[in-house]
């Protein structure tokens, strides 16, 4: 078992960030006699989980949703592959914006290099 600051170490959270997903119903910790939040590697391994789609934008709520999803059952299996179906394709169009933002930066980047090997001649 892990306390809250060891759990925030090794997934790299902050301990209030690990206080705002217990609000939000995201992870459920054990309590020790004295009230700590104690963490076990299965709430490790879900943390490593949900910091994923986080990363990847994927809003509180629908981690929320999904969370409640996976803790109903394996009946929600069609629900949860819709959600992260989505969120997918969130994420494939996010690659190709930033693919054509990277695109136009190069031609930008190209034009000033041949302006200033211009200019130096």
């Amino acid at each position: 078992m892990y306390s809250i600051g060891e759990t925030a170490k090794l997934v790299g959270l902050s301990t209030y960030t690990l206080r705002y997903y217990e609000k939000e119903k995201i992870i459920w910790p054990h309590r020790n006699d004295n009230g700590e939040r104690m963490f076990d590697s299965r709430h490790i391994d879900w943390l490593k989980f949900v910091m994923r789609p986080k990363a990847t934008q994927m809003p509180i709520a629908q981690i929320r949703k999904y969370t409640e999803l996976f803790l109903e059952g394996e009946h929600t299996a069609t629900q949860r592959l819709k959600l992260l179906q989505n969120h997918q394709m969130f994420i494939q169009e996010q690659l190709l914006n930033l693919t054509n933002v990277e695109n136009e930066l190069q031609h930008k980047i190209e034009n000033y290099e041949k302006l200033i090997a211009h200019s130096a001649k």
